[in-house]
């Protein structure tokens, strides 16, 4: 994924969280990151087999706290559309 496509999926971010964290996840080895040598820079960022097995310890919390939200009554509404939202592999 490009750095526009990332900054344009997660809404709310700035400029500087979202290179801060991009550059956190490659330090830890759960993103790589490769550089285009053409102009402008072309810079692609994927997930590698780390981030990809987080992503499934992400995805058992991520449910567990659906579960307790839908057990202490949070507004369904919100849940059901939680429920429906699911990380998105490129």
């Amino acid at each position: 994924m490009r750095y526009g496509e990332l900054k344009k999926d997660i809404p709310h971010i700035t400029h500087k969280m979202l290179t801060s964290q991009l550059r956190e996840l490659e330090e830890e080895g759960f993103i790589s990151r490769e550089v285009f040598p053409v102009i402008p820079p072309k810079v692609e960022y994927t997930i590698t087999e780390r981030g990809l097995r987080a992503i499934v310890i992400i995805d058992i919390i991520r449910n567990y706290g659906l579960d307790l939200m839908t057990e202490f009554k949070v507004d369904d509404t919100k849940v059901a559309k939680l429920k429906d939202e699911e990380f998105e592999e490129d």
